[in-house]
């Protein structure tokens, strides 16, 4: 896949760094997940698309080797805690962890 992918890392740093994979969620703006129950809405997006929602797809938990892919962090870094807390509750609905 070429382009920009934004991702929600879940997996810790340690983690990463020690396999080379990142466990976590793809976001997106498609509108189409404004009403979707497993879509958390994260704010407006930067970047190409400033005016749009982007949002978080509690649904589609992937991973993939981040070395490999050249992957980098996001300029806007981290989410911050209540976000993270909405999108693990949202996700656990799903798998069930806890």
């Amino acid at each position: 896949m070429r382009g920009i992918h934004p991702f929600l890392v879940l997996s810790p740093k340690s983690f990463n760094d020690k396999t080379s994979l990142v466990i976590g969620l793809p976001m997106t703006t498609a509108e189409y997940n404004a009403d979707n129950p497993f879509a958390v809405s994260v704010g407006t997006a930067s970047g190409k698309k400033p005016n749009k929602i982007s949002y978080v797809l509690c649904h589609q938990p992937k991973s993939f080797d981040w070395r490999s892919c050249r992957a980098k962090s996001h300029p806007l870094g981290a989410v911050n805690d209540a976000l993270f807390s909405q999108v693990c509750e949202r996700l656990n609905q799903i798998i069930q962890l806890t």
